[in-house]
């Protein structure tokens, strides 16, 4: 076998991954989504009659999802939470990412196990244990109300601030670890020229430490944003019945109303809000390494 065709046959296993397991579904899922629903096996109308062979689909799903608002306030309300969960996940863990890649060696292991620990416990354990801990009875209110910072309980379950605390809880340690793994490699000796040169820290860490951090920033934004962006067990369990996110809607469309050509729009819709952020976060870091 030549070099070329070794490398021609190492690419064809992702290749081919690929295609079966992404591509050929997306397909499917966007067939489904031009038929109409209907009472039977499967639950969607044929996409293409045969005598004579034309085309059936259309896209009323899609027409729907513009102009209706419950669907345009899913996904408004999704995007908003994605983003606010997003920012403040950098805000918390960029400093949990700059202290842990600035101590000691020795004790880096051990700040990433107990940053991960919660991992080991099932998510939606965690969820539920958030409910605990936020419920009128819960630890909390019993404590502010035994520390007389209240007078009666607050209602902090079933709010935007319990679905901001369980997605931030939830999806952290993905913002933490790639912006550690960024810092980590960075070369000191340009802190030490930038101190050499005048500068001071805070303006050692906006023009050399921030900068270089970038890579990590996008990494860590992206593994936050794309799965908040589709949350259904937080939303479900903290925000209550009446909470409105895109994988809500989804489960409603799939499970309840049994319209699947709906819930398949719905899916292409939520594909492309997270193929436009991550082109959106691309075309910032290739900005940022284009030669001025």
């Amino acid at each position: 076998m030549t070099a070329r065709a070794g490398r021609y046959a190492v690419l064809v296993p992702p290749y081919v991954w690929m295609l079966a397991f992404f591509a050929l579904p997306i397909l499917v899922v966007f067939a489904i989504s031009m038929t109409d629903a209907v009472v039977g096996i499967p639950p969607f109308s044929d996409l293409m009659g045969w005598s004579p062979p034309r085309f059936l689909g259309d896209t009323e799903n899609y027409a729907l999802l513009l102009s209706d608002s419950y669907y345009l306030d899913g996904f408004v309300g999704s995007l908003r939470i994605a983003a606010v969960s997003t920012v403040l996940c950098l805000l918390i863990g960029y400093p949990m990412a700059l202290a842990i890649a600035r101590v000691r060696p020795s004790r880096r292991l051990a700040l990433l196990l107990l940053l991960m620990l919660p991992f080991w416990t099932s998510f939606l354990i965690r969820t539920y244990a958030w409910m605990t801990l936020l419920n009128s009875n819960g630890i909390v209110n019993n404590g502010l109300l035994a520390l007389g910072l209240i007078e009666t309980p607050v209602p902090l379950l079933y709010t935007d601030f319990s679905v901001y605390l369980g997605i931030v809880y939830a999806y952290l340690p993905f913002m933490v670890l790639p912006i550690y793994a960024v810092i980590e490699r960075h070369d000191l000796t340009l802190l030490e020229a930038a101190a050499d040169l005048g500068a001071k820290p805070l303006r050692s860490f906006l023009l050399v430490t921030l900068p270089l951090s970038i890579p990590g920033i996008a990494a860590g934004s992206l593994l936050v944003f794309v799965p908040a962006l589709g949350e259904f067990v937080v939303p479900e369990l903290l925000g209550g019945s009446d909470f409105l996110m895109i994988g809500r809607m989804l489960w409603t469309e799939t499970f309840q109303n049994r319209d699947w050509p709906l819930a398949a729009a719905v899916t292409i819709a939520l594909l492309f809000l997270v193929v436009a952020a991550v082109l959106s976060v691309q075309w910032v870091v290739d900005l940022r390494e284009r030669p001025q």
